[in-house]
């Protein structure tokens, strides 16, 4: 049994208030993400991909990804709404670390129909690179299934932590 939802306060959004399925929706806000010193992306011009039971999930224009620090993963995984999705690895030449690298991030090369506007765009895993919403730090999801980025913008529960499939 989830938790009760939590009632958002001015400017805040619950995501039990999202849509299932899920929907896509511009953003302006202004994404960063990071990596130490490497700058993996940055742009104002996102998409939000906004699911019930889940922070929202910002997909970046390839156009402002740098490719440099990425290299594609032989990973996949489906999801029932979007389809196949396809990961990138954090570039092994700029760093000497091990698999916490490993699928930073995610693309759908040909989604289905529904989500065409995310193809060309890559999301990416908070649990395991610095990410920011107009210069506020993101919280990671729980767990390692899903990419929602949490903010102050945003009251769950949340789904992904332990105990929650079910939800």
């Amino acid at each position: 049994m989830r938790p009760p939802r939590i009632e958002p306060g001015p400017g805040q959004e619950s995501v039990w208030d999202y849509p299932r399925p899920p929907r896509v929706e511009p953003s302006s806000a202004s994404i960063t993400v990071t990596y130490n010193d490497h700058v993996i992306a940055e742009t104002s011009r996102s998409l939000r991909v906004l699911e019930t039971s889940q922070p929202p999930a910002f997909y970046i224009p390839r156009d402002d990804v740098n490719f440099h620090c990425l290299t594609p993963s032989p990973a996949r995984s489906f999801c029932e709404w979007k389809g196949e999705a396809s990961y990138y690895d954090f570039n092994r030449d700029l760093v000497d670390h091990g698999g916490e690298l490993d699928q930073i991030g995610w693309t759908y090369l040909t989604p289905n129909p529904a989500f065409e506007a995310i193809t060309q765009h890559i999301a990416f895993y908070a649990q395991k690179v610095a990410c920011s919403v107009d210069g506020e730090e993101v919280t990671a999801n729980e767990g390692t299934f899903y990419g929602g980025w949490i903010t102050s913008a945003v009251v769950g529960p949340f789904k992904g932590g332990a105990g929650s499939a079910w939800w």
